[in-house]
């Protein structure tokens, strides 16, 4: 069970991370977080895969006052989605014709989609943003949807700002990744291991 939990995890995190450069060679709009990404990249001159693993580990940092703690996990998706974008852009070819890149984006989509059931399936932990989100709604009342929807058009609004490319890709990922998700994660999610109950002592014969 714990070799299929890590064997499923990696491989989750390498097709997000793949997921991800495909978005990019797309070229019609990334995720809000992948726009600030994109944005902070263009601005600093490092690569987006290594801007993905700071700008990760600066988000754990806030973990700290919501009293959120790191799961193994959450520190390989910190490292690992960052490393296998870089590889991604490096392999994945771009387009010039929309037919390519409306095939790019919605390969994108489906990859993310079977790469966040297969992480999060795994039950390692979430990864950073994700705890950020859970945990400011534990920490302050706010439902998960407000959490999410307050931090994702701040880092939005912030990335378009910093360059990043915004488009119909970001509105279509917006729509189907929860859906899609859903979907996907009874197929993916690794069931717990449930103690067998202890046998009752025998009652001796009267």
């Amino acid at each position: 069970m714990m070799t299929r939990r890590l064997l499923q995890l990696f491989t989750g995190l390498a097709m997000y991370g793949i997921s991800l450069a495909m978005f990019i060679r797309a070229g019609l709009g990334l995720d809000p977080w992948d726009v600030f990404h994109q944005g902070v990249a263009g601005k600093t001159g490092l690569s987006i895969g290594a801007v993905v693993v700071i700008v990760s580990f600066l988000v754990l940092l806030l973990w700290i006052p919501l009293r959120q703690w790191p799961g193994f996990g959450t520190l390989c998706n910190a490292v690992l989605v960052g490393v296998f974008v870089d590889v991604g852009l490096a392999l994945t070819p771009e387009f010039s014709h929309l037919g390519g890149q409306i095939a790019m984006l919605a390969g994108a989509v489906l990859l993310n989609g079977i790469a966040s059931a297969c992480y999060i399936g795994a039950r390692f932990g979430p990864g950073a943003r994700d705890g950020l989100m859970t945990g400011l709604a534990r920490r302050t009342g706010w439902s998960v949807r407000a959490s999410r929807t307050g931090i994702e058009v701040v880092v939005l609004a912030t990335g378009w700002m910093l360059g990043g490319s915004v488009g119909a890709g970001t509105v279509i990922y917006a729509l189907a990744i929860g859906p899609l998700v859903q979907l996907l994660l009874p197929l993916f999610t690794v069931p717990e291991l449930r103690t067998a109950p202890r046998p009752e002592a025998a009652v001796p014969a009267a």
